[in-house]
């Protein structure tokens, strides 16, 4: 279950009177003032002491977005009817390249959840060493449940504005939740149809069209990379280690195989109806079912529990389950200071975030405290993102790298 979690109120300190003044500036966005709350308190205090910064309003600049477009979306469903949904482009920051960041349909899209994930896309690309800026996007609509007639009717309502203000040069959306490879088809082919060009202008898109390779795969990927670079640092590794991991998404699909390849054994898989606890692990065959389970029948994760024989908690999160590491994979705020807790008192050792801000403030302060390894999604989660970099250089070359060149690339980012 997704909660905001109300931002600590602080006076009489540097970061009290800067929080206090996002909040005026930005009533009712919880999910962005927790964001901006999170990154201020670790960077104030830097600030603090080196005043260039804040005579220059460094960080003032960087939570105000650069422009905010807001735009009606109507389309026509199976059934004749109009409907209509609402689009939005946060633009946050082009200070190191056009604006980098993805598209989420999603029926909880708002102003607030798209600003803070803007907001830690900065911190991301620029993470990746690629000369990308940020952004995100997207809609308040929810792609279960629909046709591919009208998802294509939608992406091509969607783009017949949103073509207007983005370009290879000045803003590259990519997918995110509700946006694969096929929504992404779609509004690349009207965004041509509409310009007349062929270019750069979205990542994620297939390989027959200018995609990378393991674009699909690079989020997961990344993040079983990064975790295995912290482990590192304590003379450790994924080899025999027991994983949970939340989500049955493209970001936790390809972490777990990933981990299989690592000599992992993931043992949690989850979707918004509850979580499924597979003692024995999944394997290449479940990983497929999955696969087939999520991409193409868009079923419920509860079936592989009665296909494998396992436990389903109907309502539930994955964190209560004994292991040495986990990864928040779901969605903002999934794990909180009990979940913390959970897992320190289970031998928990390494922390590391697939999703955009899926640990409370709380959480994260429990993991520091004990001193286990915390990997924050804008470090962990950026090799989706910095794939998507490697595409733009690729369609500026009309050049397409291997699966290993990129993969290898994405190992050494």
């Amino acid at each position: 279950m997704n909660v905001v979690k109300e931002v600590p109120h602080e006076t009489g300190n540097a970061l009290g009177a800067f929080i206090e003044e996002v909040k005026k500036r930005n009533r009712h966005e919880p999910e962005f003032i927790q964001a901006v709350y999170e990154v201020s308190e670790s960077i104030i205090p830097y600030i603090e002491r080196h005043p260039i910064y804040k005579k220059k309003k460094i960080l003032e600049r960087i939570v105000e977005p650069e422009r905010v477009i807001m735009f009606r979306v109507p389309w026509l469903n199976d059934k004749g009817e109009i409907e209509i949904n609402r689009g939005y482009r946060i633009q946050m920051n082009s200070a190191i390249g056009p604006y980098k960041g993805g598209l989420r349909f999603h029926p909880s899209v708002n102003l607030s959840i798209l600003k803070f994930l803007a907001f830690e896309q900065v911190f991301k690309n620029s993470l990746t060493g690629l000369p990308m800026g940020a952004g995100k996007g997207g809609a308040d609509f929810d792609t279960k449940g629909r046709s591919d007639n009208e998802i294509m009717k939608f992406c091509q309502s969607f783009m017949t504005e949103l073509y207007r203000h983005v370009g290879h040069d000045l803003d590259v959306p990519a997918g995110d939740i509700g946006v694969g490879g096929k929504e992404i088809g779609y509004l690349f082919g009207q965004y041509k149809r509409i310009k007349n060009e062929f270019t750069g202008v979205l990542t994620g898109k297939g390989t027959v069209y200018g995609g990378s390779m393991i674009r699909p795969e690079a989020t997961g990927y990344g993040l079983v990379y990064f975790a295995s670079e912290m482990l590192a640092t304590r003379n450790d590794s994924l080899k025999g280690k027991t994983v949970v991991q939340s989500g049955s998404g493209n970001v936790a699909q390809f972490t777990i195989e990933k981990c299989i390849e690592e000599g992992a054994k993931v043992v949690t898989i989850s979707d918004s109806d509850g979580f499924v606890y597979d003692p024995k692990g999944i394997d290449r065959e479940k990983l497929q079912f999955i696969f087939e389970l999520k991409n193409e029948r868009r079923g419920r994760i509860s079936e592989y529990a009665k296909k494998f024989d396992c436990e389903f908690f109907e309502g539930e999160r994955p964190w209560k389950i004994k292991c040495d590491i986990a990864f928040p994979n779901a969605t903002q705020n999934e794990l909180d200071e009990a979940d913390a807790q959970a897992l320190i008192n289970n031998g928990c050792i390494c922390v590391a975030e697939g999703a955009n801000m899926p640990c409370t403030t709380e959480a994260i302060h429990a993991f520091e405290k004990a001193d286990i390894l915390y990997g924050p999604g804008k470090a962990a989660n950026a090799g989706g993102v910095a794939v998507s970099g490697l595409e733009m250089s690729q369609n500026s070359l009309r050049y397409a790298w291997t699966r290993k060149e990129v993969d290898e690339r994405l190992r050494t980012s």
